[in-house]
């Protein structure tokens, strides 16, 4: 069986509370039950513990909710007896009365299992520790005298204010979260008596909080109230403009004892914190206590019924469609004897058949049924556990007493029933030993818990009334009517004395006795009244059965409204006197005058008069106040009259008020004047502000006017001179014109300065001169201030702070190549003006020291060409490039070379007379000027120097230039001599065809060029080159390779078991390129599909091995070079048959060659030339077995991991590839290879010609001393060559 007060919820969250069932209309008492541990005293005395009446001990009864506090000893008398006095914030409306507190057994032993055990089981005092604290049990139970709206579709559902904490929590300590002081009045504990109300404040002061907080009541430890509001517990929130304080408040209406506990409030704001706890103490009426109706727990009654159970599920389960209930007799049916011998699985199955909802709660019932009961001495056959019968219908309760002569009692919800002669609900009858009640006409009243004691045994029940759903028979119809008429709404239902809930718009109508609304019942109809009906009564009206809902519409309009005449718009002078009037129909009706939505109420100023259909509003004179929108409004209508009344005064302006001489104002420019003037006039006058013709608007951005009511204004925000000058000032409205003039007297600061001229700059200092404004302001300059800054910075630095009485300056201590700007200030009497613009930007500069290594690079009969380096000291002015002269010996006139500066540091002079000597003399040009000059030390003579011809093969054409038939030739070999040389190609000694091969000839090199290559293009090409009496010469061998042809000759040499000996000659024509294998093929005589046995083989005979046995194979060989295979191969005429049983071939045995040898150079390396700048390789090539360790040394030190080498090693050929060499390149390079046989190396020197010039050099940051010696290097290796 379910506890009473367990506790669930509703669908929407809110919980519903649990009436106890009535007997014979008296509502029965509630029941504490308190069990309080006996003192040491006591226990010591040896006292039995008193026993209360009305516990239940029987182990089928549903357990009690359990509040359990932990408290001293000597704290159970003023604790529970006496309320807390002047409990701040508590109030109580409670009637008169004592709470009385039964002492039960210690909680230290389990229950007894009836009446007898409990009395012959001695009782055990429980040991305790030293200052423990003694336990108080609470049983309460919480009727349900009202149900909230949201609630009521729910009859299983228990209110509870909490369980208190259980024993075992007492001594775990509380985590009480740090205090932030929010509360400035905390609740206070305090004590009703059952029934009463009282009520709990909170106050938070809310001066440092942006919103309001957050407060949460609870009971207990976790029962949270704001979801249990409803007829006994209302949550109010009020807060205080004034005094800045929110204040809370939670209202107990008609107290229950099982509301009493511990209480908590919690209030949060942001990261704040404050709680606070109080206790309420429940006193009772009178002494008589009663069972707690646990039997509620199983009831089914109608949704929304004033006595639905506390855990009544039915609300939660019904919200499908009821069927409509048989009239017939249903037989009477033991669910619990079903249940018994039913499969667990069964049992929600005949919950719903039955119409048992709370299945959880008949789970726990049924669990503690099938416990085996013990024998009972009084009852023969105790009651069923539990009996079922249909509203309106009756029920047997039988008991067989096993001793006919024992007193019997029967007992509903622990009050005794008491037969009374003209009372025919309950029927008690005798049969032998068989007592028996009958319950006649049985209502929801009866669905409770039903006793019976013979002596001191009793034996329990429950009885469950099934009701029957109410539905709607007929449904409310529509109205429609006017203001101030009667409505009723009529609605019949299934049944007589149905409870039936009203609602508008899906609120329930309220039905107290000061409300609009009334409510009525005839048998089964229900009607809805509204005597005196209102606009706001319009709205959809429903109303909610347990087995339907029926709802209509309620349109409520105003009567119709005639005007007879309107009210008129008018318009009054000043102090006269103003009179509205308007005729409306009907006459009766009474209305209210507004004047600008305010209501006008009669007074010594004002009249209001309501003569049958006139309506009338009277003032005797006038004010400006009095103007305004009047509104008459007929009391009960929507409709109003209006007019606009306008009072009118003519326009002044109020000069006096200025205080000024002759109404001149004077002010220094730049600073803000505002003028206010006060001005009457009403209708508040159109204001215009005048200079001149010209009209001042509000919306200037400088000068403005603006009127503000009663006055008007004129602002200048920043003034000028130019601002100087009359203002006039025209006020219009409808009663006249005005006019009036003010003077403004604006003196000035000068006007800023021209701009500053720098004529001279310096290293670090400047030469400025400036010119004084055109205006002074009225005033004599008094003098001037200079400042200074860098462009690039915002931040000026006043450079005096005596005033400059001329208008030059000369600023110093300037940083040199900082680009800066000055500017002026003129000073007067009245200030500072405005700053100069600024000064163009200059840079104190020093020009650059002269040009350094000043030489001559090269001499034609026509042209000197000159080399120098950068000056030492180029300065914060930079280099923009240099300036070349040259002077004929014996002159003193210098000729500049170049007409624009030039950024290089070489430039060759032309245009010069052959065999003249010249001086040549060089200057470095920056913003500062020109630099001292560097001149050559002697003088040169203009005469070409001849230069012997060189030529520079590159290094990929001092091997065999190797190309393929058909791709292009194109080859540029590179030479050297001064004047310009001859060059001439001869192939094999003949002049070449430049049909076949085109040259092309430039001052520095030579390029041979074939478009298509042919194998007759192949051959050794002499290339001449002459200057005068000098010449060189290179040969250049050029190879045009083909593809080759393909074998002479293939034949079969021999053929034994499963191998095949071939033989073949090379081919006649090898592509102009050795051959350097041979593919070998075969194919079987039957598919004629080729397979290739071997690749890249080099001899001219081999044998095939694995062939098939029976098959019968062709041959044929391709040959290949360097370009690839031949075109086509060459077949064997005759085919090779491998015979399955052939001849034994006995192979001979050979001695296996030992071709291991130690490192032999085959191809050494050659001295090489090679140009700076490009890539360069020294090859050699070396043969050894094993493969031999190879090591590149430069001049004897071996290259690792540098970058700008990279070595190779393929089939023997050895490599040393230097990328983009330089003439510190150069040197001794040697190829050495190691293996375990021995050792051996070769040598060869590299020489790097040309490369960087002195300027590439200087550009690439190399020291000057290796640039010295690479020079002089350069020169003593040309004379040697």
């Amino acid at each position: 069986m379910p506890e009473p007060t367990k506790k669930d919820e509703t669908p929407n969250g809110r919980p519903e509370e649990s009436v106890a069932p009535e007997n014979n209309g008296v509502p029965p008492l509630p029941e504490i039950s308190l069990e309080i541990s006996p003192p040491p005293e006591a226990e010591a005395e040896g006292k039995e513990p008193v026993e209360t009446e009305g516990k239940i001990p029987e182990p089928t009864e549903p357990e009690l909710l359990e509040a359990v506090a932990a408290k001293e000893p000597g704290d159970i008398d003023n604790g529970s007896n006496q309320p807390q006095q002047g409990g701040l914030g508590v109030k109580e409306q409670a009637d008169s009365g004592n709470a009385v507190i039964k002492e039960e057994a210690p909680c230290s032993s389990p229950p007894p299992d009836n009446d007898a055990d409990a009395a012959a089981r001695p009782q055990s005092p429980t040991p305790q520790q030293e200052d423990a604290n003694s336990l108080k049990k609470l049983s309460i139970e919480l009727p349900n005298d009202s149900v909230p709206v949201p609630a009521m579709g729910r009859k299983d559902s228990v209110w509870s204010l909490g369980e208190g904490q259980a024993p075992e929590e007492l001594d775990k300590p509380i985590d009480t979260p740090p205090l932030s002081i929010l509360l400035v009045e905390k609740p206070q504990s305090g004590s009703v008596a059952v029934g009463g109300d009282i009520t709990f404040i909170a106050k938070v002061e809310a001066k440092d909080l942006l919103r309001k907080p957050t407060i949460k009541w609870f009971k207990g430890k976790w029962m949270d109230l704001a979801s249990k509001t409803g007829k006994h517990l209302q949550l109010k929130e009020t807060f205080d403009r004034f005094t800045k304080v929110h204040t809370f408040e939670m209202h107990i209406i008609k107290a229950k004892e099982n509301y009493a506990g511990n209480y908590r409030c919690e209030v949060t704001y942001k990261d704040k914190f404050d709680s606070c706890s109080f206790d309420l103490e429940i006193k009772e009426v009178g002494q008589g206590s009663q069972n707690i109706d646990i039997r509620s727990a199983f009831k089914r009654s109608s949704e929304g019924q004033e006595d639905a159970g506390e855990l009544d599920f039915s609300g939660l389960l019904k919200h499908r469609n009821q069927r409509e209930p048989k009239q017939e007799e249903v037989p009477e049916v033991d669910v619990w004897e079903i249940l018994k011998t039913a499969r667990p699985d069964e049992y929600e199955k005949i919950a719903f058949m039955y119409g048992i909802t709370d299945l959880r709660g008949l789970l726990r019932r049924l669990k503690k049924t099938k416990k085996e009961e013990k024998k009972s001495e009084a009852f023969a056959k105790k009651l069923d556990p539990a009996y079922q019968v249909d509203k309106g219908g009756k029920i047997r309760l039988v008991v067989d007493l096993a001793d006919p002569t024992v007193e019997l009692k029967w007992y509903k919800n622990g009050q005794e029933i008491r037969p009374s002669p003209n009372q025919r609900k309950y029927i008690f009858e005798h049969k032998g030993t068989q007592r028996i009640m009958v319950i006649n006409n049985c209502s929801l009243n009866d669905d409770a818990a039903y006793s019976v004691a013979a002596g001191d045994e009793k034996c329990n029940t429950e009885l469950f009334v099934k009701e029957l759903p109410v539905k709607i028979v007929k449904g409310i119809e529509p109205v429609k009517t006017t203001v101030n008429e009667r409505i009723e709404l009529e609605c019949e239902v299934s049944e007589e004395g149905a409870q039936v809930k009203w609602m508008k718009n899906g609120v329930e109508v309220p039905t107290g006795v000061r409300s609009r609304y009334r409510v009525k019942c005839e048998g089964t109809k229900h009607f809805l009244v509204i005597d005196d009906a209102s606009r706001e009564d319009t709205g959809t009206y429903s109303l909610m059965a347990t087995g339907g809902t029926t709802e209509a519409h309620v349109q409520v309009d105003l009567k119709p409204l005639k005007v007879y005449q309107d009210l008129q718009d008018m318009t009054v002078l000043l102090g006269q006197p103003l009179k509205l009037h308007c005729e409306i129909f009907p006459g009766n009706v009474p209305g209210r005058w507004y004047r600008n939505g305010q209501l006008i109420q009669p007074n010594d100023h004002i009249n209001i008069l309501h003569r049958a259909k006139n309506h009338r509003l009277e003032i005797e004179a006038s004010t400006l106040h009095d103007a305004g929108d009047y509104t008459f409004v007929p009391e009960g209508y929507s409709q109003s009259l209006s007019a606009k009344v306008h009072i009118i005064d003519p326009p002044r302006v109020h000069l006096e008020s200025l205080n000024f001489p002759d109404n001149t104002v004077t002010i220094v420019a730049g600073n803000k004047l505002r003028l206010e003037i006060p001005i009457s006039g009403e209708p508040s006058p159109r204001v215009v502000w005048m200079k001149g013709e010209r009209v001042i608007l509000d919306s200037g951005h400088r000068v403005h006017a603006e009127t503000y009511g009663d006055q008007t204004s004129l602002t200048i925000d920043v003034t000028e001179r130019e601002d100087t000058g009359n203002y006039k000032i025209v006020l219009q409205n409808e009663a006249g014109e005005a006019t009036a003039c003010v003077r403004v007297k604006v003196v000035d600061i000068p006007d800023p300065p021209e701009a500053p001229l720098v004529p001279v700059v310096g290293g670090d200092w400047c030469s400025m001169v400036w010119d004084p404004p055109h205006y002074d302001g009225g005033s004599p300059i008094l003098g001037y201030f200079v400042e200074r800054k860098k462009k690039q910075s915002s931040r000026w630095m006043r450079l005096n702070f005596d005033l400059i009485k001329e208008t030059t300056f000369e600023p110093k201590k300037m940083i040199e190549g900082v680009p800066y700007e000055v500017r002026i200030f003129a000073v007067n009497a009245i200030g500072v003006s405005k700053p100069s613009d600024p000064s163009k930007a200059f840079v104190p500069l020093a020009v650059t020291s002269e040009p350094t290594m000043l030489v001559v690079d090269d001499v034609t009969d026509t042209t000197v060409t000159m080399k120098w380096r950068p000056p030492d000291t180029i300065g914060a002015a930079g280099l923009d490039g240099y300036l070349v002269e040259y002077c004929i010996e014996g002159t003193d006139e210098w000729i500049p070379a170049n007409k624009e500066l030039t950024e290089k540091t070489r430039y060759t002079i032309t245009d010069l007379p052959s065999e003249a000597k010249i001086l040549v003399r060089v200057r470095a040009i920056n913003a500062a000027g020109a630099s001292a000059p560097r001149t050559v030390q002697h003088s040169i003579l203009v005469k070409e120097v001849i230069e012997p011809p060189k030529i520079r093969i590159p290094r990929h054409l001092k091997q065999t230039y190797t190309r393929r038939v058909g791709e292009t030739v194109n080859l540029v070999v590179p030479f050297m001599g001064k004047p310009r040389p001859k060059v001439s190609w001869l192939k094999e000694g003949k002049p070449v065809d430049p049909t076949h091969v085109s040259i092309r000839n430039t001052d520095c090199d030579s390029i041979i060029f074939i478009r298509k290559a042919e194998r007759s293009h192949s051959g050794k090409y002499d290339m001449t080159v002459e200057v005068e009496n000098h010449k060189d010469t290179a040969i250049i061998d050029i190879q045009i390779v083909d593809l080759p042809g393909p074998p002479q000759r293939v034949t079969i040499e021999e053929v034994w078991g499963g191998n095949v000996a071939l033989d073949w000659s090379p081919p006649k024509d090898n592509g102009n390129a050795p051959i350097t294998g041979y593919t070998i093929q075969k194919a079987d005589k039957k598919t004629m599909e080729w397979y290739t046995c071997i690749e890249h083989y080099h001899r001219t005979c081999i044998t095939i091995t694995e062939l098939v046995v029976g098959n019968e194979y062709f041959f044929r060989i391709y040959s290949e070079n360097m370009c690839g295979l031949s075109e086509c191969a060459t077949q064997t005429k005759e085919s090779a048959l491998i015979v399955k049983e052939g001849l034994h071939l006995k192979t001979p045995e050979y001695t296996d060659h030992d071709f291991k040898e130690a490192p032999r150079f085959t191809q050494p390396l050659i001295n090489t030339f090679a140009i700076a700048g490009y890539n360069t390789t020294l090859n050699c090539s070396v043969r050894a077995n094993p493969r031999p360790k190879v090591i590149w040394m430069k001049n004897k030190i071996a290259i690792l991991d540098d970058p700008r080498y990279r070595m190779f090693s393929n089939q023997g050929v050895c490599t040393l590839e230097i990328r983009k060499p330089s003439p510190y390149d150069g040197g001794l390079y040697t190829c050495k290879a190691i293996n375990d046989l021995g050792e051996a190396q070769v040598d060869c020197k590299l020489e790097v010609k040309g490369g960087n010039t002195f300027y590439e050099l200087m550009q690439r940051g190399v020291p000057l001393h290796l640039i010295d010696k690479y020079m002089n290097e350069t020169k003593t290796v040309e004379p040697e060559k």
